[in-house]
């Protein structure tokens, strides 16, 4: 696919993005970037899972040809989704829970002149092919911790995924061996675990669950999961040298699963 120079984005346009603090730190046509809250040892995280989802990308999709469509879902501002444009897929869709960070993610396309990339707002659980088709990468990003259903929101993905998904979140401490199942003459093995996390007061917050009651799974529930819910393969993605901490020492992962 040849990629192109974005046109330059009108200065009124420019100005308006430039005038606020992002989440995320976007390179504008110009050449000028935007300012974030966030400083320069946490934001390190996004090029860190940009890092390790590259790498998964250019083995699955090594052709140019074979990158047709992505779904990025809690696509916040849409910095993962510009990342996939000019990686090469040819569309782009971005969906996010949140109307302010559809609206941000718009801004920001239009600012840098990206094109055939579209975001949306929507519900992760209420998505089927039906609604946004079925796609070629399926990108999880920061979303699985954030949810009361994780489990649900990993069928959705593999509903609509038609080759990988990439999932990234934090994990918790994992619990092994076997529970009493009704009796104690018969037990069940423990395929993994999740923790409960309270965000009941945070769900004004841009950045947290919609709803309040989070489940963090462990990486072996999510092992599982991901191969009963229908992933032939999966795979943890190696943490490239002086990465995100949270990344480095194993409480966060990029996971990438096969169709």
């Amino acid at each position: 696919m040849t990629m192109t120079t974005p046109a330059p984005a009108p200065l009124d346009l420019e100005a308006d993005v430039l005038a606020r603090d992002w989440f995320y730190r976007f390179t504008l046509p110009s050449g000028a970037v935007t300012g974030s809250a966030h400083a320069p040892d946490i934001l390190a995280i996004h090029d860190t899972r940009w890092t390790m989802a590259e790498a998964a990308l250019r083995e699955a999709f090594p052709e140019a040809e074979s990158r047709g469509s992505a779904v990025d879902l809690a696509c916040h501002q849409g910095w993962f989704s510009l990342k996939l444009r000019e990686f090469g897929f040819r569309a782009v869709h971005g969906i996010d829970a949140r109307q302010q960070h559809v609206e941000d993610a718009r801004l920001i396309a239009s600012a840098t002149g990206t094109e055939h990339v579209a975001f949306s707002r929507g519900d992760v659980h209420g998505l089927s092919p039906a609604i946004v088709g079925t796609h070629d990468l399926v990108l999880c990003f920061g979303l699985l911790y954030h949810l009361e259903n994780p489990v649900g929101a990993l069928r959705v993905a593999r509903a609509l995924c038609k080759r990988l998904c990439l999932i990234e979140t934090q994990v918790a401490p994992g619990q092994t061996g076997v529970v009493d199942y009704g009796s104690y003459r018969f037990v069940k093995p423990i395929e993994g675990s999740f923790v409960i996390v309270d965000e009941t007061d945070e769900t004004h917050g841009p950045e947290a669950s919609t709803l309040g009651i989070s489940l963090i799974p462990s990486l072996e529930a999510l092992h599982f999961i991901l191969r009963k819910v229908g992933f032939s393969r999966v795979e943890v993605l190696p943490v490239p040298e002086g990465g995100y901490e949270q990344l480095r020492y194993g409480k966060r992962v990029v996971l990438a699963a096969w169709v």
